[in-house]
């Protein structure tokens, strides 16, 4: 393990409920990972009833992540992340993706969700070269995510922020937008940001099955328009093709041919 930064103590949050479906043991379930309870199981298997295909949304996005990063890392020259709503681990995490091309590379992880704190073990796993840290914080407190990155990242140098389906679980749209801004303001010039969400407005079966997830209990996810996902990017420089369907965003050359899907996601770069 490595020789992990310290960071703020725990934010505040309830223990472990096995009795309510949760969002990120679903998608671990999703991703054919074994981090979930019955109550997520029953949850992921209603949703996929309605529509299964929430589990190609679910494994397209994990894979637009690593593409991501795989160029972020090798192209781009990215040494440093900052990756905000982690969730539980599954295959090709940030720093496994990142740590694989360039060993020295490091990664700041955030949540407070109490389950992937509890994974945090198999988080901070990294490289001798590197580092890899665990920041227990929401996504909403800015301020305490900074601070706890800065012990581990040098903000003078380039970092990619990270937000992969986590805006969504910001109710107002507002406020979603106020959160990239004020991360990506703390992040110098030739830093880039890396978002994916859910889409509105693409596949109306996807919509009615999220709208009934969001009335079981369960923490809401939001859906939202291409544009209002674009949006995020604003007074940013869009890479090539821009913000589209993740299995559209740089397709590795012998995959199968990529469909349209309800999620987007694009990366750009801070001038």
């Amino acid at each position: 393990m490595t020789d992990n930064a310290s960071t703020p103590g725990p934010a505040e949050h309830q223990k472990i409920d096995t009795s309510v479906p949760h969002s990120a043991r679903i998608w671990n379930y999703w991703l054919g990972g074994k981090d979930n309870y019955p109550v997520d199981e029953a949850a992921g298997d209603a949703y996929t009833d309605v529509f299964p295909g929430i589990v190609t949304i679910a494994r397209s996005s994990r894979a637009f992540l690593a593409r991501s990063i795989g160029y972020l890392v090798a192209e781009a020259g990215i040494r440093q992340f900052l990756d905000v709503g982690t969730g539980l681990p599954t295959a090709n995490n940030t720093h496994e993706v990142a740590q694989r091309i360039a060993p020295e590379t490091r990664i700041v992880y955030v949540d407070n969700d109490p389950m992937v704190l509890a994974h945090a073990r198999a988080l901070l796993y990294s490289t001798p070269e590197g580092k890899t840290a665990y920041i227990d914080a929401n996504v909403l407190d800015t301020e305490r995510i900074l601070q706890g990155a800065a012990q581990t990242l040098d903000f003078s140098q380039p970092t990619a922020l990270v937000l992969s389906n986590i805006l969504g679980h910001v109710a107002s749209y507002d406020e979603a937008r106020s959160i990239v801004t004020g991360l990506m303001a703390a992040l110098p010039s030739g830093s880039y940001l890396c978002v994916n969400d859910g889409s509105l407005g693409i596949d109306p079966v996807f919509e009615e099955a999220q709208s009934a997830y969001n009335k079981t209990g369960a923490i809401p996810y939001n859906l939202r328009t291409v544009a209002e996902i674009t949006s995020f990017f604003d007074g940013l420089e869009l890479l090539e093709p821009g913000v589209v369907s993740v299995p559209l965003w740089r397709p590795e050359e012998d995959s199968p041919a990529p469909v349209v899907i309800a999620e987007h996601g694009g990366v750009a770069r801070k001038p």
